[in-house]
């Protein structure tokens, strides 16, 4: 029996709600979950985070600030889970974080994600491996999203054209064809704008299970107005965060004469839409379709996802062996191994990059 290959994945993604940690053994051919933890952030950290999209007064030391608070709150995260599982920190080969973006600018050149990995690896005892999304930006890409290279290794079915929609804050799907290069895009927003309107509407951080969304009607007039943004024609390679997506635009889109309610299910609409509307774009032939991310607990979300995608059986990641939950966390983990191999992380078919590369910058133990 080969040695085990441990290795923690720390997530926190757009919607800044959170961090998802989890501790898998990479040793064989599919990764095997060995413990996971949530710690939501505190709401003044949240509110740090999410005031750091927009240029602000003072804004870099701010950001340097809310980085060192990251990466404290990183190393709780995996101190707590190692106790929990009863493993010891020497035994983890690395730690894969991805760090709070809070810019997307391929188009400019640059990612920026916070979490002060040197810091991180400082306060766990751990090698940190983190910053995974530059150097495919470097080397020409979107450096995003990275997602599909793992759904790849894990969820590819030699009989079954499956599509792996991942939805986040933002949304992106992986077509995993029975044959030809694996293929992956974000697809628009996921949970970011659905968490910001029941946020303003409801007080809550998102809409639980989409039960809100489910008492109100799709507006097909707004729904429209939303499908009219410029990135749903852009053709792949794309990706896409609040830069673009973002509680002003939806405000800008919205007449104020509808019920939130209902404008809460025209968003939920939105979602599923844009994602359909890309799988039979791009993913001609597809079969299946399982769900992972925040997304996948939305009731209203899976339902409307479902009547788009009538020909595709619909799941979750669940049903392929990987809690839906816990994916992403478990990619960022398989990605720093991939470094620390110098094996490479990217896949240029999916972010547009002048071909592969090894991802992440390494802070050793």
């Amino acid at each position: 029996m080969p040695d085990r290959e441990l290795f923690i994945g720390i997530m926190s993604g757009t919607s800044a709600d959170g961090v998802d940690v989890v501790l898998v053994d990479l040793s064989g051919p599919a990764p095997v979950q060995l413990a996971s933890h949530y710690q939501a952030f505190p709401p003044e950290l949240r509110h740090r985070i999410l005031r750091l999209q927009s240029s602000a007064v003072d804004e870099l030391h701010q950001g340097a600030l809310v980085s060192v608070e990251l990466a404290r709150t990183y190393a709780e995260c995996a101190n707590a889970l190692l106790a929990d599982a009863g493993v010891s920190a020497t035994k983890v080969r690395a730690i894969g974080c991805h760090g709070q973006t809070v810019r997307h600018r391929p188009d400019a050149g640059y990612t920026l994600q916070l979490g002060n990995g040197a810091l991180l690896a400082e306060l766990t005892g751990i090698c940190v491996v983190c910053d995974m999304r530059s150097r495919d930006i470097a080397a020409g890409g979107q450096g995003a999203p990275l997602v599909p290279a793992f759904h790849s290794a894990v969820f590819s079915d030699a009989r079954r054209h499956r599509v792996i929609a991942n939805i986040g804050g933002i949304a992106n799907v992986t077509d995993l064809a029975t044959a030809g290069a694996v293929r992956g895009f974000d697809t628009g927003p996921g949970n970011v704008l659905l968490d910001a309107w029941a946020e303003q509407h409801l007080g809550t951080p998102h809409d639980e299970g989409g039960r809100w969304a489910s008492s109100g009607r799709i507006v097909p007039r707004l729904l429209q107005t939303l499908l009219d943004h410029s990135f749903f024609a852009r053709s792949p390679p794309k990706s896409t965060g609040r830069e673009e997506f973002n509680f002003d635009w939806l405000q800008s889109k919205v007449t104020g004469s509808d019920r939130p309610a209902d404008v809460q299910a025209t968003l939920v609409e939105l979602t599923a839409a844009s994602i359909a509307q890309a799988v039979r774009a791009y993913c001609p032939g597809a079969e299946e379709i399982y769900v992972c991310g925040g997304g996948a607990h939305n009731a209203a979300l899976m339902g409307a996802l479902g009547r788009n995608l009538e020909n595709l059986a619909l799941d979750t990641t669940d049903r392929l062996g990987i809690s839906a939950d816990w994916v992403e966390a478990s990619a960022f983990a398989w990605l720093a191994q991939r470094a620390l191999s110098g094996q490479p992380g990217n896949l240029p078919a999916v972010t547009g990059a002048r071909g592969l590369r090894v991802l992440g910058a390494i802070y050793p133990a």
